[in-house]
């Protein structure tokens, strides 16, 4: 069997469904621990390296912050930062972390 992974489209759907209400904070929490944690899974098999860091932020970042402090609009700040061009990505990195989460 072949080593666990996480796709930059599993990653965008599960923000979505977030972001659309669909699953809850807890619930997206509970995600990023399942996938991101293990250091066994992959992240962002077969992506560039900016994506596949961006990747490792976002779900970094939404596995160790305090549920309270998730802003909903932070999943398009975080889906933006997954699609940046390498011109934007510092830009984006900065929104997401800064602007994704309360204070």
């Amino acid at each position: 069997m072949g080593k666990p992974f996480v796709t930059k489209e599993q990653l965008i759907s599960t923000l979505n469904q977030w972001g659309e209400g669909k699953i809850s904070a807890q619930q997206l929490q509970d995600w990023m621990v399942t996938y991101y944690d293990p250091p066994e899974v992959e992240i962002g098999p077969g992506e560039s390296e900016p994506v596949q860091e961006a990747m490792n932020i976002i779900m970094n970042e939404y596995e160790l912050a305090k549920i309270p402090k998730f802003k909903t609009e932070g999943y398009a700040l975080a889906i933006a930062f997954i699609e940046s061009t390498p011109e934007s990505f510092y830009q984006r990195r900065h929104n997401f972390i800064h602007n994704g989460f309360a204070d």
